[in-house]
């Protein structure tokens, strides 16, 4: 038994070197997300915030977005209840999804490059690596639940007590180490990274669902749901610990199985065998954008989806929005405008949330160029007449074509669901429709930064994320922080005119437009004169 785990301490202390930055930016980064955000939600308690917020929760969509509250008098709702209501499903589905992501990086993805039967080719256990990447995970989710209830804390705000806190990070915690455990037995189950990856997410995304269905109807029933072990604790409500030990059981059971599992094995091998596919391919696959859409189809339809869903998910809450509205200044100085009505001021806001979620998808298809020049492939594929234009121009065209679908999708998905809960208004499906588009030039800037980052410096294409983020928060409180004017347009979301609360602007939309056309042709320029690079 000592002989499967020998030397997973020297293992451990060696990804603690390695890792910490990484460690770093995860527990600050995360950490800050989960419990950073209390002051904003003490200006929307103001006045009758709580009142007009816990009304908008009880919107079974809403419930079937974040979960339901145990509380059934609004006056008992304070902003504690409503922060852990509203933040703590979120933040644990993050917390699970970066450890999926680092588990299998440090378990099935080495051993498909080779590094693992380096490793074992010491005298380190069988099973040494699958336990000093969960001890360095449990480690890390331990450390974040302790630093967001610090954070919390140190806020000092009535209704966010220490016990609170402490629950709502260990929530956060435990989803995190429960999500370590669903990736740890994937990377034995599947027979490699990208499965095991894949088999996570869809597994989370079921549970997601479920969950969101029992919700509503029967919530006993979310107990027995993984995914409900965090947030049905209720910090600062109930302060029930019951999940965290249907958790921590999870966890050890778990971790017992995914060990035998791996003994029983062979290097590199899985119990699910990899699909071998068709003996020849489709003939979209003999063209590059056919090619290309094959090695991006499983995103690209999960995001596709993803956004009809938001867009029918913000949509909802126009039933309550006058409510809403009405009861909180803050919510009314972000939403609304004097002369224009709260469905039109409304969706003006709404459709740049969606819009601007939506450019998420087009930066991921020109980021995996990039991913597979990394992994070698594209050699192959330069190997014969295929160009570096024809190669990049399928990638650009293939990310234009996708964000016009996803900036429909969005649109028809909110408009559809708004008037759909509206018993009166003026809007049309039309007016949602103009207002999605309005954004499509900035998809092309996006488009246009992502084509220069590939043909002059690929490794800086996931700052685009980063920007995106930074101009996403300056124009979503654009009117509650009164910003300079120079800061507001650095925001390229704040470019074009918001629509339908403003005229439509031909010239802003044009010259936006072409200049992401612009860096297009420069990116594919340069493109075809860089190095590969590849290994790397």
């Amino acid at each position: 038994m000592n002989r499967n785990f020998a030397l997973w301490e020297y293992l451990f202390i060696q990804y603690l070197k390695r890792d910490w930055k990484k460690i770093v930016f995860w527990i600050v980064g995360l950490g800050l997300f989960c419990g950073g955000f209390i002051p904003f939600f003490e200006e929307i308690a103001k006045g009758d915030g709580l009142l007009g917020m816990y009304e908008t929760m009880q919107n079974p969509a809403m419930i079937s977005i974040v979960g339901p509250t145990p509380i059934r008098d609004p006056q008992a709702y304070t902003i504690g209840a409503m922060y852990s209501n509203e933040m703590l499903l979120f933040c644990g589905l993050f917390a699970f999804i970066i450890s999926v992501m680092h588990v299998v990086g440090h378990t099935r993805r080495e051993e498909d490059l080779g590094l693992q039967e380096l490793i074992r080719s010491f005298r380190v256990g069988r099973e040494a690596n699958a336990l000093a990447v969960m001890v360095e995970t449990v480690l890390i989710n331990l450390v974040l639940a302790l630093f967001v209830c610090g954070l919390m804390v140190s806020f000092n705000l009535t209704g966010i007590d220490g016990t609170g806190s402490l629950l709502f990070g260990l929530s956060i915690a435990m989803l995190g180490i429960v999500g370590a455990v669903v990736g740890l037995l994937m990377a034995q189950i599947m027979s490699t990274s990208a499965g095991a990856i894949g088999g996570s997410i869809a597994l989370l995304i079921v549970l997601y669902i479920v969950r969101a269905t029992t919700d509503i109807s029967n919530v006993s029933l979310s107990m027995m749901n993984p995914l409900g072990w965090g947030y049905l604790t209720y910090p600062f409500v109930e302060n029930n610990w019951l999940p965290i030990v249907y958790a921590l059981l999870f966890t050890i059971v778990g971790i017992f199985v995914a060990f035998v599992l791996e003994s029983k094995r062979d290097m590199q091998d899985g119990y699910i065998p990899q699909f071998e596919g068709n003996a020849h391919a489709s003939k979209r696959m003999l063209s590059v954008p056919g090619m290309f859409w094959r090695i991006t189809r499983g995103t690209n339809i999960a995001w596709l989806v993803g956004f009809v869903v938001m867009g029918a998910a913000y949509g909802s809450v126009y039933a309550d929005m006058q409510a809403f509205l009405n009861s909180n200044e803050l919510m009314q100085q972000m939403f609304t405008v004097q002369g224009i009505s709260i469905e039109v001021s409304f969706t003006a806001t709404i459709m740049f949330v969606v819009q601007g979620l939506a450019i998420i998808l087009p930066i991921v298809v020109i980021n995996k160029l990039y991913h597979e020049e990394r992994r070698g492939h594209l050699s192959q594929i330069f190997s014969t007449k295929v160009s570096r234009y024809q190669l990049y121009w399928s990638v650009i065209g293939l990310a234009i074509v996708l964000s016009f679908v996803a900036n429909v999708a969005g649109s028809l998905g909110l408009g559809g669901t708004a008037l759909a809960s509206m018993s009166h208004t003026t809007m049309t499906l039309q007016d949602f429709l103009g207002a999605g588009l309005n954004y499509f030039t900035i998809f092309l800037f996006f488009i246009g930064l992502g084509g220069l980052c590939i043909g002059f410096a690929p490794r800086l294409g996931k700052l685009l994320y980063l920007y995106l983020g930074y101009s996403f928060m300056v124009s979503y409180f654009l009117n509650l922080l009164n910003l300079p004017e120079w800061v507001n347009n650095t925001s390229a979301l704040n470019w074009v005119s918001r629509v339908p609360m403003e005229a439509f602007d031909i010239s802003s939309f044009m010259i936006v437009g072409v200049i992401g056309l612009t860096m297009m042709l420069i990116g594919a320029f340069a493109y075809r004169k860089r190095d590969l690079h590849e290994g790397v």
